[in-house]
């Protein structure tokens, strides 16, 4: 009896990571919690070595999700005229026209402003899919010459799609100061020449008015995450017969999926037979005569998706 458990207890593990999985779509909460204080108030984790303006702000923080890092702000490259609008004035238009009008971004989000140097600026139900799994955001230390804070494509995608259909866990991101190197100034002042050339985005850490503290921090909160629609049905399609079986099945409709193998795995995990998928089959004979009676899984494989269905040998 314990080796039947066993083996059923690891048929279920397998299954588990094994699990279906395509185009996704993940919801996230996410929020910047600011932590902008002098070092005078907060001799531990203030980062301001001068006193705040009595107007500390923070301007609406713009988001967008994406395909590809660097598209919208990148560490040690010139600043967009989006990134250097936000930085200097906290206007979110600019940025929000270069989002709409590039392919590799599917959505703009403000998500509002904060009146006070410290607190938190949320947004909640962010969906992000798996087409574009990258976030980018900014919002302006306000006032400054060209100071933000800002996160350059970060993905929400952690490699294992047997857990959260693929999708990252709740995380935190520590923030600090940037550069949009726009403007110079050294102190809290909105008023300050352009810089001439025109500098690049830099990290502000230890560079007047800062210390090497972060600023703040931002949590992108998993709240759940969904298969499409679309990718759910052409996975149902796939049918496998006669199951349970006496040796030999069928498996259909797997042209829509581009099949590239077919596994066959027993309850302890172990590959016992693998098959090559001709491309462009719609159909797929395979002869399991070879196996022992028993329950094993089979895992199908294509470029994008894998399903993963009991067969049971009589």
């Amino acid at each position: 009896m314990k080796k039947i458990t066993s083996s059923l207890f690891l048929l279920f593990t397998f299954f588990s990571v094994l699990t279906v999985f395509g185009q996704s779509i993940a919801t996230y909460n996410i929020e910047f919690e600011s932590i902008w204080e002098s070092v005078a108030d907060n001799p531990t984790t203030g980062q301001s070595t001068i006193a705040l303006p009595v107007s500390a702000h923070w301007s609406g923080l713009v988001i967008t999700t994406h395909k590809t890092a660097g598209t919208f702000l990148m560490m040690g490259a010139a600043a967009s005229p989006g990134i250097e609008s936000v930085a200097e004035t906290g206007a979110t238009a600019t940025f929000q026209t270069e989002v709409n009008n590039n392919a590799d971004a599917n959505q703009y989000i403000n998500a509002g402003g904060l009146g006070s140097a410290k607190g938190t600026i949320t947004r909640n139900g962010v969906q992000v899919s798996e087409d574009f799994p990258l976030v980018s955001l900014a919002s302006m230390i306000a006032p400054s010459p060209d100071w933000f804070i800002g996160i350059d494509g970060l993905t929400l995608r952690s490699g294992n799609n047997g857990v959260n259909n693929g999708w990252k866990d709740t995380f935190t991101v520590d923030v600090y100061p940037y550069d949009a190197g726009t403007e110079d100034g050294s102190g809290y002042s909105g008023s300050n020449p352009d810089t001439n050339p025109i500098g690049v985005i830099t990290n502000r850490s230890n560079t007047t008015p800062f210390n090497a503290n972060k600023i703040g921090t931002v949590t992108f909160t998993y709240v759940s995450s969904v298969l499409s629609n679309n990718d759910i049905e052409i996975l149902e399609n796939v049918k496998v017969y006669p199951n349970p079986t006496k040796g030999k099945i069928t498996i259909t409709n797997i042209k829509k999926i581009d099949l590239l193998s077919a596994k066959i795995y027993n309850v302890l995990g172990k590959l016992v037979k693998e098959i090559s998928v001709e491309k462009g089959l719609s159909k797929l004979d395979i002869d399991l005569s070879n196996l022992n009676k028993g329950v094993y899984l089979l895992s199908l494989k294509s470029a994008d998706k894998n399903t993963t269905k009991k067969l049971v040998i009589n």
